[in-house]
């Protein structure tokens, strides 16, 4: 679990990165949740670290899922 402050940075770095994918590409928001959530998890706290973490799966998200 991750304590407010650390959950607010996450939701919004996440926001941030899909900010161009529709609500409704759910595969692609998914891949890149998780993917940030891994990082964290890792220990990457840092908001331009996990905007690089986000962007660079955004890049990788499966063609099915675009």
């Amino acid at each position: 679990m991750f304590d407010a402050a650390t959950t607010a940075l996450l939701r919004a770095v996440f926001d941030e990165v899909c900010e161009s994918i529709s609500c409704h590409e759910v595969g692609a928001r998914t891949h890149v949740a998780s993917t940030i959530l891994e990082a964290a998890n890792r220990g990457e706290v840092s908001p331009d670290g996990l905007r690089q973490i986000g962007r660079e799966a955004l890049s990788h998200v499966p063609t099915m899922w675009r």
